[in-house]
Order: structure tokens, then sequence, then C-alpha cells
């Protein structure tokens, strides 16, 4: 081995070429930075990337499933945040975050089979009164069990909104899942930030807070039926297509048909996921 080749190997590379090289491997993205102090870092470039990744981003489409997010998942947080207060001190805290991860993630694992005959401005109006009813409930009911109801009907609007806008972000382009995504981290803020400020800084009651806070899913509707454009949605009338299922099989009989609708036969085909 020659010695230049020994020193090549034994000197240690200047950071900003790593640095540079690795920005130029990575992967084109949604969003991409050059590596924090590296020679062509700047907040210029920042700026300019940032600039660039929005050109084109329709404004109404991104603020509208931004609220989507926000909206849909900002009750879950003030529901949990109020956990202590709906069950008292006697009770574990665990039954508010049952009654509102449980219903949820039932409907999101049953809905897909059947919810795609419903039609977008129908499940809107659908998840709006379900959190409305249920936030009413948890706030004026005298009983556990019926503020537990309350939680459930809004666990159940919230899994079926995450079902519906997450479908819906196919008709709206690269931007919408992003903006969704943005929004459903805010809530989490939103949402703890909210509840405080009713009971601790503007010193409403829990019932009072509750109730006002019944009334956020309404601005839902103004996002779908005002701030997001509708032509996307008219234009498509396709709807799902089922895929082919025919593995291990020679020949398609009537059941097991993709082009079948029922929810039993689906259910069956979801068997080999949990039992292979």
């Amino acid at each position: 081995m020659r010695v230049s080749e020994c020193t090549t190997m034994d000197e240690p590379p200047v950071s900003g070429s790593v640095a540079n090289s690795f920005a130029r491997s990575l992967p084109g993205s949604f969003l991409s930075f050059p590596v924090p102090g590296s020679t062509t870092s700047s907040f210029a470039v920042y700026k300019q990337r940032l600039y660039a990744a929005f050109t084109g981003a329709n404004p109404w489409v991104c603020g509208a499933f931004w609220t989507f997010g926000l909206i849909n998942n900002v009750l879950y947080v003030v529901i949990l945040s109020a956990a202590l207060d709906l069950v008292g001190p006697a009770l574990p805290k665990s039954i508010v975050l049952l009654a509102d991860v449980v219903p949820s993630f039932g409907t999101k694992l049953v809905a897909p089979y059947f919810i795609h005959l419903l039609p977008y401005r129908i499940r809107v109006l659908i998840l709006v009164a379900l959190s409305f009813i249920g936030m009413q409930m948890v706030a004026w009911a005298g009983t556990l069990p019926t503020r537990l109801l309350g939680v459930v009907m809004a666990s159940i609007s919230s899994g079926l909104g995450e079902l519906s806008f997450l479908g819906m972000s196919h008709h709206y382009g690269q931007y919408a899942i992003p903006f969704w995504s943005s929004g459903t981290g805010a809530a989490g803020l939103i949402g703890a930030a909210l509840y405080v400020c009713a009971t601790s800084w503007i010193e409403w009651s829990v019932r009072s807070s509750l109730m006002a806070f019944g009334f956020l899913p309404v601005i839902m509707l103004f996002a779908f039926f005002v701030l997001l454009p509708q032509d996307p949605l008219r234009s498509s009338r396709i709807g799902y297509q089922a895929l082919r299922d025919d593995i291990g099989e020679t020949e398609e009989s009537p059941q097991n048909s993709p082009n079948s609708n029922n929810l039993t036969e689906n259910l069956k085909r979801t068997r080999s996921l949990f039992f292979p």
C-alpha cells in the first residue's frame, strides 16, 4: 500500500464536505433541507426550500385539512384532560381512556367495509352530530354511565372522521395529508390548553367548559362546506374499486368475486391477515 493511500485513509474527512455529500445523497422528499452546519446551509436556503415545497399548494385545501385534523382530535384531548373531573377521585381514570379509545378503534376496524356507501357530506354531518350530542351528554349527564356513553359517541365520531378525511385526501393532492397530520399534532397542545384556559383562567365550571367545547365540531362544517373546494368530490364518480383476490384460486366464484360488497365476505377475506 502506498503512503498516499495510507494518508488518505487516516486523515479525517472535512466535516463540511461530508455534510454536503450527505445532503446530496438524501432522496427527494416533501421538505428537503441542507444539513445544519454545512457550507450550503443558511437562512436564505431554508426559506427558499420552504417556499418551493409549498409552491402550487391550494391554501383552501391546506386550511381545510388542517382544520379537519385539529377538530377531529381536539375533543379526544379535552376528554382525557377532564378525566379526573368526569369519574372523580375514587374511580380509575383508565375508564375514560378506554371509553375514548376502544370505540374509535372498533370503528376504524369495521367501518372501511361499508363506509364508502355514504357520501362524504353525509359522513361529515353524522360525525359532527355524534360529537356534539356526545359532548353535551358528557357535560349535562348526572350519572357516570351516561357520561361514558357520551364519551363513546365522541370516540366513534373521531374514528369515523379519521377514515373519512384520510380517504378524502386522495382527491386533493399531496398537501392534504401533511396538513391533516399537522392539525392532529396541534390538537394535543390546543386541546389541553383550551381546557386549562377555560377551567383555570376564565374559571368556567367543568360542565360549562365541556358544553362550550361541544360546539367545536361546527367549525368542521364550515371547513368542509365553505373552505374545501367541492369540485374534486363532484367529479369523482367511480368510488372504491376492489382489488383482485385470487391468491390460491384458479377461478373466481360469485361468492369470492372482488365486486362483492357483502360485509360478511369482506370480513372473511381479512381472516388471513390475522390467521395465516
